[in-house]
């Protein structure tokens, strides 16, 4: 279901069209989602370049937004137990921006999104309990334009990754 280990480092990269990664900063950034606490000794002689310039690529990397360096907890283990997938449809469609706004301040929300299709946003939550999602669900469903929502429960996850930097070679 997840992970052995119930804390680890997580990657995530933020496209930026200004942005130009080399490969180099792809080589970094592979290894420390392989490995989040590795070492800028071990990646700069696993690269054959300097620890100064690992160091001075990573600042970058952080600085620029590709990067953002976080503890991904395994919610299971700590306590989440309710983790599902909510669709919202929203009208009238100027309010979107507005009802994004407002769950996004959720702290129960782990992803939010606007889609196309039948649904106007996508919502992953992570709840304590059924109890805990029902009282989510009835609260973002009193937002003004929320007009309906379809919730899926996630009964076992079996995969929670990072992308593959591989994929964009």
């Amino acid at each position: 279901m997840w992970d052995k280990t119930s804390t680890y480092l997580s990657l995530t990269l933020e496209t930026k069209s200004n942005i130009i990664l080399d490969e180099l900063d792809f080589s970094i950034l592979s290894h420390l989602q392989g490995d989040g606490r590795m070492s800028f000794t071990v990646i700069a002689d696993k690269l054959n370049v300097s620890i100064g310039t690992v160091r001075s690529r990573f600042n970058k990397l952080i600085t620029d937004g590709t990067v953002n360096i976080v503890g991904r907890i395994n919610p299971d283990k700590v306590g989440f137990h309710a983790y599902a997938h909510i669709a919202v449809c929203i009208r009238p469609a100027r309010l979107k921006e507005a009802v994004a706004e407002k769950i996004n301040q959720r702290r129960e929300v782990s992803f939010l999104a606007m889609t196309s299709g039948d649904y106007d946003l996508e919502v992953n939550v992570m709840c304590k309990d059924n109890d805990h999602l029902v009282q989510f669900v009835d609260d973002i469903s009193n937002i003004e334009g929320v007009f309906q929502t379809k919730t899926t429960l996630y009964f076992k996850v079996y995969k929670y990754a990072q992308p593959d930097l591989n994929l964009l070679k």
